[in-house]
């Protein structure tokens, strides 16, 4: 791995002579960068979904700080830049950090990119962030590719209200005990997943949220052998079992809870009979209207009607 940068690391005055980027193979040159920390979007795949403003910070920053030198390497040398990067991963955050800062302060400006996608989005780059807004130094946004987003538009699933939940325990008990804590939230649900891993997700989502739920699986995204499995958590299950092999990187997409049927009127009855054995006329009201989802108010008045019939 690379040393991480510093305000006192060597100059390289070959890199200020070429801050440029090559697009169908002409040099672009970089324009001065104000002295922030820009969080670069990346491609999650394909290189050519790279941004023409991505393309100029990562020319132009006086310092790249990424997840993995090797990985961004490939990049760079794809659009012809000949930036330095240096590792800033999880394992070595504590440590390069506070010298990422230190060189914002001295007047450099820093570019971060995660291995692929959206920086701060499940990586280390959060608590950069976190460090420079504390500081009081300028984040700058550099939008493009991400996963989840591009799972779910992909899906085909509500896209009105989303949530993005990340990874979910590696425990069975614990990765239930997490989609439960989602199951009723109004919303299409985002997770990212392992190959070895999908089956026994999807198995538990299927027991916890309902095997009817409408669900896709997202892989390999942007990427030659690009994949949107869709179908219901059920039939998802079913074919993710565990004699199917899969590989590549996998965005889980459920959509939102099913609508109930409403109770029929003899069903609501004899539920706020049955509760008022055992509840004062509010509270049974009030978990009737937990149960049915429908309004308190007016099961209230049925059961005070109820109470009133010979």
């Amino acid at each position: 791995m690379t040393q991480a940068p510093n305000h006192q690391a060597p100059h390289h005055p070959e890199q200020d002579a070429a801050k440029t980027f090559r697009l169908h193979d002409r040099a672009v040159a970089a324009r001065p960068m104000e002295v922030a920390l820009y969080l670069v979007a990346t491609p999650i795949g394909n290189l050519g979904d790279i941004t023409l403003r991505a393309l100029e910070v990562l020319a132009g920053a006086d310092v790249l700080a990424c997840e993995d030198t090797r990985v961004t390497r490939v990049l760079l040398d794809r659009y012809g830049i000949t930036t330095r990067p240096y590792a800033y991963h999880e394992h070595n955050a504590e440590e390069v950090g506070p010298k990422l800062i230190a060189a914002l302060e001295a007047g450099k400006s820093v570019a971060l990119v995660s291995d692929a996608g959206t920086p701060l989005v499940s990586d280390p780059g959060y608590r950069l962030g976190q460090l420079a807004l504390e500081a009081g130094l300028k984040v700058v946004p550099i939008p493009g590719p991400s996963a989840p987003l591009a799972a779910l538009v992909g899906s085909g699933l509500p896209n009105d209200a989303f949530v993005f939940a990340g990874f979910l325990p590696t425990k069975d008990k614990a990765r239930r005990d997490r989609l439960a804590q989602w199951e009723a939230t109004p919303a299409t649900l985002i997770f990212f997943e392992s190959p070895h891993r999908i089956g026994a997700t999807l198995a538990a989502a299927a027991d916890v949220m309902g095997s009817e739920r409408p669900a896709c699986v997202c892989r390999e995204l942007t990427k030659t052998f690009e994949e949107f499995r869709r179908g219901t958590l059920g039939e998802l299950s079913a074919y993710y079992d565990d004699e199917r092999q899969v590989k590549g990187e996998i965005v889980l997409v459920i959509g939102p809870p099913l609508a109930k049927a409403a109770p029929e009127p003899a069903d609501i009855d004899r539920l706020l009979i049955e509760l008022s054995k055992t509840l004062q006329t509010a509270k049974a009201a009030t978990e009737a209207a937990r149960q049915t989802g429908l309004p308190r108010k007016e099961l209230y008045q049925r059961l005070l009607e109820l109470k009133s019939e010979p």
